[in-house]
């Protein structure tokens, strides 16, 4: 992988975890970092799952690959909140 595509997965995994981590309620008491890594993971296996639905490539913007890689970058924070929360509590 070049300079610019871990850079983009960067940016990417930056605005697809900031969105998740906005459509899940309350405070998440989780690190920055953590929301890329899980942003860039959910852009990842979204991106595969619209390909594999056959709604990758489309027209314009990728609406239905966005909603889905937020949705999982959603349920990454979810998770992520669950089980950082837990592990700074004990």
């Amino acid at each position: 992988m070049a300079v610019t595509g871990i850079i983009s997965a960067i940016i990417i995994g930056l605005i697809i975890g900031a969105l998740g981590r906005l459509v899940v309620p309350g405070r998440q008491s989780i690190p920055i970092w953590l929301t890329i890594v899980i942003g860039i993971i959910a852009a990842l296996i979204g991106t595969a799952i619209a390909g594999a639905l056959g709604v990758a490539d489309t027209r314009g913007i990728d609406w239905i690959e966005l909603i889905i890689q937020v949705v999982l970058a959603a349920v990454g924070v979810i998770l992520a909140v669950s089980l950082y929360g837990r592990r700074r509590l004990d």
